[in-house]
């Protein structure tokens, strides 16, 4: 997801979006880029079911 699956992901959590579009146009490396979408999604999991049901798709 780091490396640019994160735009492939479905959602209409306005967080989501917003985090999958700076990491989509960032220049951080993927390791800083994969701890903060676990971070969020960490803090976020019970909002977002149904997007970490898709993880194992993208």
């Amino acid at each position: 997801m780091a490396s640019g699956g994160m735009s492939r992901l479905k959602t209409t959590h306005l967080g989501t979006q917003m985090l999958a579009k700076r990491l989509e146009r960032s220049s951080d490396p993927v390791p800083s880029k994969a701890a903060e979408i676990h971070a969020f999604f960490a803090k976020w999991e019970r909002v977002l079911a149904a997007e970490l049901a898709q993880v194992t798709t993208i």
